[in-house]
């Protein structure tokens, strides 16, 4: 970075351009823009303009039930590949329904009647082509460990029950809910890494819950944190049996190598999708042929046949469990909401196409809502799932209601083949599903570009895994609004300088071949200037000043003249910023130096005509870009030295 002197040919302050002030807008349209940009970003209501009611019908049909889209255009070959997906993730997703529905404190059974109508409701209305529903490890933790402060589901499992068909009721209205008002940004303030963390710490905590089964051990703590489920399981070695430890290690190596032998050979992949089935399969005919349960291999025994029961008059809408049962199902909604619209982004990206989150929340809301109706509790898209679901070639959502049909095969079936299955076996199915969440790729990725977001996953980790899921779920998130407080609150600024033989200013910290020009200092300002930055662009402003006339000084070059203010990225400014701006140009009044704008927007140069701060600091001193700003204060520089004691005397004088 260096200094220099520059001649712009016929540049004085009379012919530059002039920076246009808007012509003024209504109040009402102006708020009515403001709303569509907040609530309708992608102008959805864009393909109703000016079509006759009889279409507009079946557009809203289509948008609200995208099946009607897609479905006259399906084919034969689609039906194929997706019979196969659905069947492939069938296999998965019976056996993880019955595990997650454990980790929840809730009947095996509930997993089974999870993977049947939800993903029915789903198919009809979400807009992913690759989303596999059924029920997730972390919303299942949740579920158990905030229903479980209030009432323990052993000594009262029937209140338990309806209290998790309730929260799910209220899960499903609350997304549902945010998809309608168009609120889905409200879920963006989960930053990605924020989910990273947060959901390697429930997965971390999910593993660990599991000792339980794979020691097989009765008793065990209700708390979550490591402390607690490690002193649980040392403090109880007397009562560790190794005929379930074996058969736990041993199901667990095997479903570890199968998925390790699919990501090696990914065209097989419908080998690690298997290995669940399989380890259920094996682990039953092994407790049948050996007696086991008579040694201490607990079992899951008896699961009822028949279809989904209707649990609508299930519901808890009284005191004192209300409250509950409205926190557990907003913070699993949220939690699930983000995961489902992350894992169907994730794959639509894969394939080129496009989901509409909001659309996806009204999807999730309502085979929420309708699951909490018929005995399920909640339901998204879980990652292991869609990825199976993606790899098997599905083309619809057709694959998950052939899922559906075949948990509905099994529902009706199957069951009592799942008697002897055993507990440990379902322990393992879930360590290993739940080692895949903890993407440590991903933290030394965060680490290598952004250690603040680093820091911000290691905390929600932190959270979680040494307190509760609860308690690193509030980490997570008041971490990621801190963050978007300190954007917002400390926006960034930076000292412009030439490129050399151009008219183009860049940071000079960027641009280490850029030169200051002498006599002039330009500050970029990198944010919208509101009531809660205004006081340190102040001071910010005021000490840049402070430094470049103390490297001036030592230095021995031309004093500080003008301060030249770089406009272009404040994109607003409020009551405050317009007070702080008239603060700013007071001091450089008092200090003899001019203070200069470049390149305000629309917004910026309305309020400052509205507030007379135009006629304050001057409209000749307003510029359209920051090579005129620069372009006349040298030239005034080589002409004379401005006195702005007099200049303001002679503008009072006009008035």
């Amino acid at each position: 970075m260096g200094s220099a002197d520059y001649v712009y040919p016929a540049t004085n302050v009379e012919c530059s351009h002039r920076v246009a002030i808007p012509p003024p807008q209504p109040f009402v349209k102006s708020l009515k823009y403001n709303l569509k940009e907040t609530f309708f970003p992608d102008d959805p209501l864009r393909q109703f303009k000016n079509q006759p009611t009889s279409r507009r019908f079946v557009l809203g049909l289509k948008y609200f039930f995208p099946i009607f889209d897609w479905a006259p255009s399906y084919t034969f070959d689609f039906l194929k590949s997706d019979f196969i997906a659905g069947i492939t993730i069938a296999s998965l997703a019976i056996p993880q329904g019955i595990s997650y529905a454990k980790l929840a404190n809730l009947p095996p059974i509930l997993g089974l009647y999870s993977s049947f109508i939800p993903p029915l409701v789903y198919a009809m209305m979400g807009s992913s082509r690759d989303l596999a529903v059924g029920t997730v490890a972390v919303a299942s933790l949740l579920t158990a460990s905030m229903l479980g402060n209030e009432v323990n589901a052993n000594e009262n499992p029937k209140l338990y029950l309806h209290l998790a068909f309730t929260a799910t009721f209220f899960a499903g209205a609350f997304q549902a809910s945010l998809g309608l008002l168009r609120l889905g940004f409200i879920v963006d303030f989960l930053s990605h890494a924020t989910i990273i963390g947060f959901m390697a710490g429930a997965a971390t905590v999910v593993i660990l819950q599991q000792l339980k089964g794979i020691l097989g051990l009765e008793h065990f703590t209700h708390s979550t944190d490591l402390v607690s489920v490690m002193r649980s399981v040392f403090s109880q070695t007397h009562q560790w049996r190794w005929e379930s430890a074996a058969l736990g290690f041993s199901f667990l190596f095997f479903l570890l190598v199968t998925r390790y032998f699919s990501k090696r050979k990914p065209k097989f992949f419908w080998v690690s999708a298997m290995a669940p089935l399989t380890s259920v399969i094996l682990g039953s005919l092994l407790v049948y042929l050996t007696h086991a349960e008579k040694h201490g291999v607990q079992v899951i025994g008896y699961l009822k046949k028949g279809l989904n029961p209707p649990s609508f008059e299930d519901l808890v809408l009284v005191s004192p469990y209300l409250s509950t049962a409205i926190k557990t199902g907003i913070i699993t909604g949220v939690i699930a909401l983000a995961e489902g619209i992350a894992v169907g982004r994730s794959f639509a990206m894969f394939k080129n196409y496009n989901i509409d989150g909001n659309k996806e929340m009204i999807a999730f809301g309502t085979m929420n809502i309708v699951g909490s109706c018929t005995s399920c509790y909640l339901t998204t898209g879980p990652f292991s799932r869609s990825a199976v679901n993606f790899n098997a070639g599905c083309k619809t959502a057709v694959s998950n209601i052939v899922m559906a049909l075949a948990v509905m095969v099994t529902l009706l079936f199957l069951t009592p083949l799942f008697h002897y299955t055993p507990l440990v076996v379902l322990s393992s199915i879930i360590i290993g599903a739940m080692l895949g969440l903890i993407d440590y790729e991903a933290a030394i990725h965060l680490w290598t570009v952004d250690k603040f977001d680093f820091i911000v996953c290691m905390s929600a980790y932190a959270g979680v895994v040494f307190g509760s899921v609860e308690i690193g779920l509030v980490v997570a998130v008041a971490i990621s609004l801190l963050r978007v407080l300190l954007f917002v609150a400390r926006p960034k600024t930076f000292i412009l300088g030439n490129i050399p033989d151009t008219m183009i200013y860049r940071n000079v910290e960027q641009y280490t071949n850029s030169n200051t020009v002498p006599g002039v200092l330009i500050l970029e300002i990198d944010a919208p200037i509101y009531f809660a930055n205004a006081s340190y662009l102040r001071e910010r402003i005021a000490r840049w000043v402070d430094e470049e006339e103390d490297r001036l000084k030592t230095s021995g070059e031309t004093s500080l003249q003008y301060v030249i203010l770089d406009m272009g990225a404040v994109g607003n400014i409020d009551t405050s910023g317009i007070s702080m701006l008239e603060e700013v140009k007071k001091v450089m009044d008092r200090r003899e130096l001019k203070l200069v704008l470049a390149n305000p927007g629309a917004e910026v140069m309305k309020k400052l005509n509205k507030s007379k701060l135009i006629d304050k600091i001057g409209q000749e001193w307003i510029y359209l870009t920051v090579g005129e700003a620069v372009g006349a204060c040298n030239f005034l520089l080589h002409t004379c030295k401005p006195d702005p004691l007099k200049e303001e005397s002679e503008a009072h004088n006009k008035v």
